[in-house]
């Protein structure tokens, strides 16, 4: 069987022709797959580094020695002994074998390599007969599998499935790929059946079961995706019964049209409807999916790229409920929003799903991460009173695995391919090489972003050839933070984005916010493109009551914030006033090296006795969003008031 890469998000290859369909978005844009592309980059190559050797041990510590996850599997295999932890934790090895199959492909590493392969066996010894894999069930009693929809069976099966191809495409070796296979037919044999129905609770498998679809060639794994996605909004319940807007499941998808329930849960059935669409080329979908995505950025997205604002329900409340310091924003739920946003912009070539991609990824999923790559966060709040901190592990440990594969497999966001183009999405010092017919296009992207907005993009094929070279031009450069209403700058940009071929202008146009440039390219050809990098002040939304009053500072896809550490221990007794000025300076002993911003502001002063009110002025600094929470527990604002009259203050 020939090695196929399937990308982390979606392989993009539109099935037009063997459907019979007729694609009506936009035709076959394909992600250049991670393994293709060396990132070179000053800002992320320290943190996939960051990942291969320190996030990855955290995960093989935590999965193996400090809790029971591998030992479940060991107990299937020997049939002694009971289940320890919760019901989907076989997931979160599964998600760690894959963040390992995308960092042994950059970083060879035989010792991790070793470790993936005695966890692989286990797990295959831990398969029933007739395929059937999940150690809460098999220790518990297997006559009580597929009796509740919300025990995340299919969602473990999911990962299980995105491990497997990830670990073969990377070593080769299809163990893992067979078990997930195997537990992918008995899914079929048993559901898809006249007068049989399931609804997954925790979606994933969608997803998941595309990707299959593509790295075997079987339909029958489409057909299921498909299945489950039609299952959805007619009543079915196994189990307990809830609200159905929790999971999703209160009409059919063609019939949804804003975003609800459990933020995860719903970016990846978002995204695993947008794979079946894309595959199979059919169009009853795709109102839904655009009418969610509008309702979702412009109403329920916060200015992080953070989504889900509700603990209760670990996601969506109402239309504009965006309180900062007990924002819930999930980090899984990021992650998301990267792999849904990604699929958007695959189906409609469409500038603004990327832009929105960029602002989660180096904002709200980032911030996930610390800077030693060992804690986390679960949910990442936009404003802390004192007592915020990151965790080494936790019960429910999706997150850690979850932003270790996805820094991993940094790699597949930053370019795609179509027919007649090639997409440069992210600015990321790498390289690559696109095969075009006989030809082949070296790409090689240099610059310092997101501290400097200069980029050069090198475009050298080996003969000349005539291809368009699509580069986004972010919404934050074009006076649009954030794509509809939600976020505005307070004042609008004056220094727009320059693009240079070989030094000189070049005449391009704006098409769905990319910079298309159609020509003849030769060896050598190098455009450069220079993006205004000002710290801009943004401003919500009236209806999102939060933030009235106040004001968030960003530079570039940066979100900026105030921490104790910086600012004398406090940060609520800051203001922004609208007239004052800004300065930018890199500071490459804070924090791994940041880009800082400073400015002299009025901030409160509380007499002794608290009788008293003053202002003083005294210079301030603000932090990315992401590196917060470094420096142990204390104060942190994103949205600061404008003026002393909305300022809420706190006695000594």
């Amino acid at each position: 069987m020939k090695r196929l890469y399937v990308n982390i998000c979606f392989c993009g290859i539109l099935m037009t022709a063997l459907f019979g369909k007729t694609q009506e978005l936009a035709a076959q844009i394909i992600p250049v797959n991670f393994s293709k592309v060396t990132i070179e980059d000053g800002f992320w190559s320290p943190k996939i580094n960051t990942v291969a050797k320190t996030t990855l041990n955290a995960c093989i510590n935590y999965t193996e020695a400090k809790t029971g996850r591998i030992r479940n599997f060991e107990k299937v295999a020997s049939r002694t002994g009971k289940h320890e932890g919760i019901f989907f934790d076989d997931s979160d090895v599964y998600k760690a074998l894959e963040a390992i199959a995308y960092s042994l492909k950059n970083h060879p590493d035989k010792e991790v390599e070793n470790k993936a392969d005695e966890w692989i066996d286990k797990i295959a010894a831990a398969q029933q007969p007739d395929g059937y894999i999940n150690t809460f069930f098999t220790l518990t009693g297997l006559e009580n599998r597929w009796t509740d929809m919300d025990k995340h069976e299919d969602y473990c099966a999911g990962h299980l499935i995105e491990a497997g191809i990830a670990y073969y495409n990377t070593t080769g070796k299809r163990k893992l790929m067979d078990v997930g296979i195997k537990m992918a037919n008995h899914i079929n044999s048993k559901f898809r059946l006249a007068g049989t129905h399931w609804i997954s609770g925790h979606e994933e498998i969608e997803l998941a079961l595309v990707k299959l679809y593509y790295a075997t060639h079987e339909k029958q794994y489409l057909d299921l995706a498909s299945w489950y996605i039609g299952q959805r909004g007619h009543g079915y319940y196994i189990g307990a019964k809830r609200d159905p807007k929790y999971d999703q499941n209160d009409v059919p998808f063609e019939d949804q049209k804003k975003v609800e329930g459990h933020a995860v849960r719903a970016m990846y059935l978002y995204t695993g409807v947008s794979d079946v669409a894309a595959a199979t080329g059919e169009t009853q979908y795709l109102p839904a999916l655009f009418s969610i995505w509008d309702n979702l950025v412009g109403k329920n997205m916060y200015i992080t790229g953070g989504i889900g604002s509700s603990g209760d329900n670990e996601g969506f409340s109402k239309d504009y409920d965006l309180p900062n310091e007990n924002a819930y924003c999930e980090t899984c739920a990021s992650v998301g929003m990267i792999l849904w946003n990604q699929r958007m912009n695959q189906m409609t070539g469409d500038s603004k799903y990327m832009d929105v991609l960029e602002r989660s990824l180096y904002n709200g999923a980032l911030s996930g991460l610390s800077l030693s790559g060992d804690k986390f966060f679960y949910g990442n709040p936009l404003a802390s009173s004192n007592h915020y901190s990151r965790s080494e592990w936790f019960g429910c440990a999706c997150c850690p695995s979850n932003i270790a594969r996805l820094v991993a497999s940094l790699g597949n966001y930053i370019y795609a391919t179509s027919v007649d183009g090639i997409y440069i999405n992210l600015f990321i010092g790498s390289r690559t090489a696109v095969t075009t017919g006989k030809n082949i296009i070296n790409i090689v992207q240099k610059g310092n972003y997101p501290w400097d907005g200069n980029i050069t993009i090198s475009i050298s094929p080996q003969s000349k050839i005539r291809k368009k070279i699509l580069i986004r031009i972010p919404g934050w450069a074009t006076n649009q933070p954030v794509p509809g209403d939600a976020y505005t700058y307070l004042n609008s940009i004056k220094s727009p984005f320059t693009l240079r071929l070989n030094g000189k202008d070049i005449n391009f146009i704006l098409d769905k916010g990319y910079a298309v440039i159609d020509r003849e390219w030769k060896k050598g050809d190098e455009i450069t493109l220079q993006l205004p990098l000002n710290v801009e002040r943004v401003i919500s939304n009236e209806n999102i009551q939060a933030n009235k009053g106040l004001v968030a500072l960003q530079r570039g896809p940066l979100v900026y914030c105030l921490e104790h550490a910086d600012n004398n221990g406090k940060t609520t007794n800051i203001m922004l006033p609208d007239q004052i000025s800004f300065t930018t300076s890199f500071n490459p002993s804070l924090l791994g090296g940041l880009e800082v911003i400073r400015s002299k502001v009025p901030v409160v002063d509380i007499s002794g006795d608290g009788q008293s009110v003053t202002t003083v002025l005294k210079e301030i600094t603000a932090i990315p969003y992401f590196a917060w929470a470094n420096r142990g527990e204390g104060e942190m604002q994103i949205w600061v008031p404008r003026r002393v009259m909305t300022i809420h203050l706190n006695s000594k």
